[in-house]
């Protein structure tokens, strides 16, 4: 496995793959990899076939944190991601500096104008102009044919899917389903950062949504959905709920009224200094699918 550190580097790795015919597929990461990221790095080496390649990415991205975030406290074991990355026959890693990919005095930003203000971005302003603007360096650095991101992030996947329509992007964006902890805990690389006590209540989302998608089935509307979600998060005494939305799946525009077709529930709830999302697609006829 290749560990590149520059630009010129893994660009001249996806040349010489690129020369031999064969498809590269990108898995953008902030590292501290878990269960959750090994799933990503599956779905791409299933989509590159057995001739192609799989490029993941280890950054985290300052412009993605605001002020008072945990840019400095968030995890970091390259080490540890780089072998589990070897082992799961990942072929390139890029593990850039900060200066790598922002030069001195950058000025350009991309971001979705509607998605990047609403829900999580109401909550973190300016986060997701953040993650556009680093997801269109990376494909732009390594001009993948796919790139894979999970679906507990919804919208983080519903903005990047838009800007690469926008911007005709000639990349394809694959969602992956989320990965859960035995007691159905999302997998985050932020749990870890939870106190035991917390880590104990934080199941407290899965229960929430679990109890949201059989009510959907039964017809509720969306506003007593929400309620029922928010009640039940809320009973919760170390839960901080943040926000509750019921949102369409595919555009997220606001819901109200009966269910009539698929929808998006998505939590945003801190506990101690941490704040979690999760999300699940509900409805008549309730599956988890990608925006």
């Amino acid at each position: 496995m290749d560990i590149c550190t520059t630009k010129a580097a893994i660009r001249a790795r996806v040349r010489d793959w690129r020369a031999a015919g064969r498809r590269v597929v990108l898995v953008p990461t902030m590292g501290y990899l878990h269960a959750g990221h090994m799933a990503l790095v599956a779905r791409a080496r299933e989509d590159a076939g057995p001739e192609g390649r799989v490029i993941a990415s280890i950054f985290v991205n300052p412009t993605q944190f605001g002020p008072t975030e945990d840019l400095a406290t968030y995890p970091r074991d390259p080490a540890r991601d780089t072998g589990m990355l070897e082992a799961a026959g990942v072929d390139a890693v890029f593990i850039p500096e900060v200066s790598e990919v922002y030069a001195p005095g950058a000025q350009t930003i991309v971001e979705t104008t509607e998605l990047a203000g609403i829900l999580i971005g109401k909550l973190r302003p300016g986060h997701f102009r953040g993650v556009a603007t680093v997801v269109t360096k990376l494909f732009n650095i390594v001009q993948p044919d796919t790139a894979c991101f999970g679906e507990k992030d919804y919208q983080q996947l519903a903005v990047i899917r838009t800007m690469a329509r926008d911007l005709d992007m000639p990349v394809r964006v694959i969602g992956v389903p989320t990965v859960r902890e035995p007691d159905g805990l999302a997998m985050s690389s932020r749990n870890v950062r939870l106190t035991p006590e917390d880590r104990a209540a934080a199941p407290v989302l899965n229960a929430a949504l679990t109890e949201a998608e059989a009510l959907a089935r039964d017809g509720v509307t969306a506003s007593r959905l929400r309620s029922h979600v928010r009640a039940r998060l809320e009973a919760e005494p170390r839960a901080d709920v943040q926000s509750v939305d019921i949102r369409d799946a595919e555009t997220l525009a606001a819901l109200s009224g009966p269910l009539t077709r698929p929808a998006v529930l998505l939590l945003a709830v801190r506990f101690g200094a941490v704040l979690l999302i999760d999300n699940r697609v509900v409805g008549p006829e309730s599956k988890e699918e990608t925006p």
